[in-house]
């Protein structure tokens, strides 16, 4: 009986084809390169919100949340630029600033609530408006603020109001207050509007954190708002962590370095007094 051979002309399946095909997630209805973008946001977002107040590094997020580390970057860096992911320290992932508000139990304070005493302490003492700030991203929002008693008021912006990461007095000294490399990637991202505030730049930026590091608070005019020049110092966590920022915007002519130097100490007293153990 002659031996059975096999049919060259029927085509045989590869192997590791079959393999590959098998391990392929099925494709869900209406799955598209933005549906499968959110989805995986979400799971980045899950496993963030899981780790709690100590975050997760990014090699964690990979493997919690079945990612790539490109993936995971790219997906970081958008969470953080909207406020739903920040960074603790140099390489630990917590939930942002949107998410911590809404994730805090009802009635305990929130940090708008726990600063406005400090801008009302220093709105009284020297008279002008008190502004406070808290980062999203590479962004400064605007989250209290106290008009002070002085006849004229800069009110430089308003409680919502976001703008650039250090384009102003409180917003510069968080900046500054920052990591090296998180203070850099702020920079960068900001770098191509900078140049509506007044003229800004990514080296004049550089070089005002530089000048705040070493004096201790920020100062900045003539950016934000002409003819407006103010001071602002960061506001730490329980952990040390720059999390917030107060500032006191006035005219120019209200602002001579003297007046400066006494605004920032009343800041520093306000902050040692009312937040002793930080925010």
């Amino acid at each position: 009986m002659p031996s059975r051979t096999a049919n060259k002309n029927v085509h045989q399946p590869d192997v590791s084809t079959r393999a590959a095909a098998a391990q392929a997630p099925a494709a869900e209805p209406g799955d598209d390169a933005g549906s499968r973008t959110l989805r995986r946001g979400l799971q980045l977002l899950d496993a963030v919100l899981a780790s709690g107040r100590e975050g997760l590094r990014v090699v964690d997020l990979c493997r919690a949340a079945g990612l790539e580390r490109a993936t995971v970057h790219r997906l970081l860096a958008t969470l953080m630029e909207s406020g739903y992911a920040a960074q603790r320290g140099r390489f630990r992932y917590v939930a942002g600033p949107r998410l911590a508000a809404m994730a805090q139990p009802a009635g305990m304070p929130n940090m708008a609530v726990r600063l406005r005493p400090v801008l009302e302490r220093v709105s009284a003492a020297c008279g002008d408006a008190a502004f406070a700030i808290v980062r999203e991203g590479p962004a400064s929002h605007c989250i209290a603020r106290h008009v002070g008693t002085h006849p004229v008021q800069i009110l430089v912006i308003q409680v919502g109001t976001r703008q650039p990461l250090g384009v102003g007095a409180a917003g510069l000294a968080l900046l500054s207050a920052l990591p090296d490399d998180e203070m850099a990637s702020a920079i960068a991202a900001n770098a191509p509007v900078l140049g509506r505030y007044g003229g800004m730049t990514a080296e004049r930026m550089a070089l005002l954190v530089r000048a705040t590091r070493e004096r201790g608070w920020s100062v900045i005019g003539n950016h934000a708002t002409d003819g407006v020049l103010a001071v602002g110092m960061a506001v730490r966590s329980s952990e040390g962590e720059p999390v917030a920022a107060i500032s006191v915007a006035s005219t120019l002519d209200r602002m001579p370095r003297e007046r400066q130097q006494l605004i920032a100490r009343w800041m520093r007293e306000a902050l040692a007094a009312l937040l002793p153990g930080g925010l």
